[in-house]
């Protein structure tokens, strides 16, 4: 069910009995090309969709006191600012970013509020993200302090690394607080640099949820870091991000066959994300859709992240004469794909997709067109 303004409000009205002081919201993103170069220091293609955490929310008397109800969970959580400690479930993310913002020296205030979300969790969107962003945004409103996107991105991260353990790049925080409507960002992860870049007119972002919910433990995504870090080593440089395809082609010799093919995927998914961005700029999309079409293969041989049911959505989505080109995103072993199609074909695109996907797995699809948002706000 996809959440509105509306919803949001009744239900805080249902759990305050009135209406909230602030709502606002954070959406996920979908990763239009640049897989598994964030932790090489390279380049990424994300952009915010129009699926979103929002929270409905007033400051509270006991300044102290942050109290939230979910409305997917059917459960409140309260914890105190000035003294709380790690557990388990959907506060930690609330809980982390609380925590990362009072490690860099902000004063917390606490707020009341509610909950919903509408980004599938576990499908590669950054669920996790949009919360934690929207959390960093809940909190400048409930202690007064500016919400500066990339400050907010970078200790929201934090907050995932650091409290809730996981591993991840910038990416995902990133876009959700600073994406705009309309537009792709392509992502410098070294410099954290930006540049807007506009979704050539006319054409659809179609997200491909397989049913399915990726599997990457942490023992493989450990693994695939380890190869490319022991790549980097051999190379003699910080990061993959700072070899060149004419440079992994000259000493590519030098690498085992594993570290070999993880390299190349990298080097080549960020000379493709560059591209893509060339593309997009030119209003290129039949372009655009053959580098998604190459990053698919490269992740899928190279990389060894997609799996039967990645690589049996993105048939299906190839199969339609309108698809210009389909790829799996996220961090890969199910979730979604990504594709694009002209606006006036994306409707039947949508329909015969999840109908051929269908008759080959046993996971129930979710499809939808996508609209480029923007990112964290008030509504």
């Amino acid at each position: 069910m996809q959440i509105t303004e509306s919803l949001i409000k009744d239900f805080y009205q249902e759990q305050f009995g009135k209406e909230p002081q602030h709502v606002i919201k954070a959406p996920g993103r979908v990763n239009l090309i640049g897989e598994h170069t964030d932790y090489n220091d390279g380049f990424v293609m994300p952009l915010a969709i129009d699926r979103a955490i929002w929270i409905a929310m007033e400051t509270t008397g006991h300044e102290k006191t942050t109290s939230l109800t979910s409305y997917d969970y059917k459960d409140t959580q309260t914890f105190q600012l000035a003294s709380f400690k790690k557990n388990k479930g959907w506060i930690e993310y609330v809980k982390g970013v609380a925590w990362a913002l009072q490690e860099e020296g902000c004063q917390l205030r606490g707020f009341s509020g509610v909950m919903a979300g509408d980004v599938p969790r576990g499908a590669g969107l950054s669920s996790s993200a949009a919360l934690e962003v929207v959390t960093a945004k809940a909190f400048s409103l409930a202690s007064d302090f500016p919400f500066k996107a990339k400050e907010m991105a970078l200790l929201s991260q934090k907050a995932e690394n650091k409290w809730i353990g996981v591993n991840c790049g910038i990416m995902d925080q990133m876009i959700s607080a600073i994406g705009k409507k309309g537009h792709a960002m392509l992502l410098d992860c070294r410099s954290l640099e930006t540049e807007l870049v506009p979704i050539p007119e006319g054409l659809a972002v179609v997200i491909l949820d397989t049913g399915t919910r990726r599997g990457l433990a942490g023992s493989e995504y450990n693994a695939r870091r380890d190869a490319c870090e022991k790549a980097a080593e051999i190379f003699g440089v910080k990061a993959l991000r700072d070899v060149t395809l004419q440079q992994f082609q000259a000493r590519e010799n030098e690498l085992d066959d594993l570290c070999r093919r993880r390299a190349r995927h990298v080097i080549s998914e960020n000379t493709r994300t560059l591209e893509a961005k060339e593309a997009m700029l030119a209003g290129d999309a039949k372009r655009l859709g053959q580098l998604m079409n190459e990053s698919h293969e490269s992740l899928k041989i190279d990389y060894e992240v997609s799996c039967q049911t990645l690589d049996q959505m993105v048939e299906a989505a190839r199969s339609h004469d309108a698809c210009l080109g389909a790829r799996m995103t996220g961090a890969g072993f199910g979730g979604c794909a990504v594709a694009i199609v002209p606006t006036d074909a994306a409707a039947d695109f949508a329909k015969q997709t999840e109908e051929k996907y269908s008759q080959v797995a046993k996971d129930k699809p979710s499809v939808y067109v996508c609209q480029a948002s923007d990112g964290a706000g008030n509504l």
